[in-house]
């Protein structure tokens, strides 16, 4: 049964591009009201002019920095909007080895991909389970399955978030909240302007916009899984490296992913 998204208003973070603003023009389609998060207004307010018939809320605010998860939250509290699902998708990665990486960079990513995404997951996950109707996605990555040499952080911070949300799909059952891991592999978005492009591993990208069907189509399971791998190839590759083993695995990522670094 396809989740009803009508009445609802969800929150949807890292709205301003790629698979944010993507999620929220397919939640709009289907009627739900948006709270939208980004540190980049001025593309939050364009993306917001793009969805007539819907109420948009937009909030410019960079959730990298400490307590962002709990000031968004107040400042969603005061504007006493009611949030019904929530969409996890803030997030950065950073590409090279570990000993060279900038500290303040990492800091910053553990703070985006890991802090504020469990804070706004608290703030919000009485309410939708109370609603009852809605849905839970964090957006987690491939890159959670295995630990990744010159992604490092990236990877880690994204095992995190797939260990949490399952834990949550299963604290949840028989709430009526449909809670679920997305773990696209490389896909055409702004990630690898920030990553850097040798991120992808040289693997060829998703479309965004093929993610999100994927997602929504999985979401409108009755029984939806609690983690999403998007596409075959990538189900494939990560079926393989469980087979194979931490070693194996971690040699063949590490050659991949140091060739990338040199170039």
């Amino acid at each position: 049964m396809a989740v009803d998204f009508r009445n609802q208003t969800t929150l949807i973070t890292g709205a301003s591009s790629g698979l944010g603003a993507l999620f929220a023009r397919r939640l709009a389609a289907r009627g739900s009201g948006l709270v939208l998060v980004a540190r980049r207004t001025g593309r939050l307010e364009s993306l917001a002019a793009e969805l007539p018939g819907v109420n948009v809320t937009t909030i410019g605010m960079d959730l990298a920095q400490p307590g962002a998860g709990a000031k968004l939250a107040a400042a969603i509290a005061e504007r006493g909007i009611d949030v019904t699902s929530l969409i996890n998708n803030a997030g950065f990665g950073t590409h090279g080895v570990f000993h060279e990486a900038d500290p303040q960079r990492i800091t910053d990513e553990i703070t985006l991909n890991v802090t504020s995404l469990t804070e706004i997951t608290r703030a919000f996950i009485d309410p939708l389970r109370a609603h009852g109707g809605g849905v839970l996605v964090n957006v987690a990555s491939i890159a959670g399955f295995a630990p990744s040499p010159t992604l490092a952080v990236y990877a880690a911070s994204k095992a995190y978030v797939l260990s949490f949300t399952e834990a949550l799909w299963a604290e949840s059952r028989g709430t009526g909240l449909r809670v679920m891991a997305l773990c696209p592999g490389a896909t055409e978005t702004e990630f690898f302007d920030v990553a850097g492009q040798g991120a992808d591993g040289g693997t060829s990208r998703m479309r965004a916009d093929t993610v999100v069907d994927l997602t929504m189509r999985a979401l409108d399971r009755r029984n939806p899984p609690p983690s999403l791998i998007t596409g075959t190839r990538n189900r494939i590759m990560m079926g393989a490296s469980r087979l194979a083993g931490r070693r194996v695995t971690l040699a063949a990522l590490g050659v991949m992913m140091r060739q990338t670094v040199r170039r």
